[in-house]
């Protein structure tokens, strides 16, 4: 029983930050050259619990990252880094538009592990 409730304690002491990046392109395959790079360096990073890399079935040209983040903390030392810093400036003449950024809570997105 006590071995039960530590477990509940250090589950529900996770904090867990989730980042939502939409990209529309200009140039497809060129801007999913550079997400692609920017995955594989990122899953590498300090605090990054996941990445995912989505193509829109109904919008094509359309890409959504999904980023889990162990902290608040790591996902903005993330979002100062030199791989962030990279990846906006290559998307530079590749997008249709700004991308959508959005910051989320997740307080049922946990890993299946």
């Amino acid at each position: 029983m006590a071995e039960q409730a530590a477990s509940e304690r250090a589950v529900n002491d996770i904090e867990l930050a989730i980042v939502t990046m939409r990209f529309d392109a200009a140039d497809a395959a060129a801007l999913l050259a550079v997400l692609a790079k920017y995955v594989v360096l990122t899953r590498m990073e300090q605090g990054c619990r996941n990445i995912d890399l989505c193509a829109s079935v109904t919008h094509p040209g359309r890409y959504l990252l999904i980023q889990k983040w162990a902290s608040g903390e790591a996902q903005r030392a993330h979002f100062d880094s030199a791989g962030m810093v990279e990846m906006a400036t290559a998307c530079t003449g590749l997008l249709a538009a700004p991308p959508d950024i959005d910051l989320w809570d997740g307080p049922s997105a946990h890993d299946l592990r």
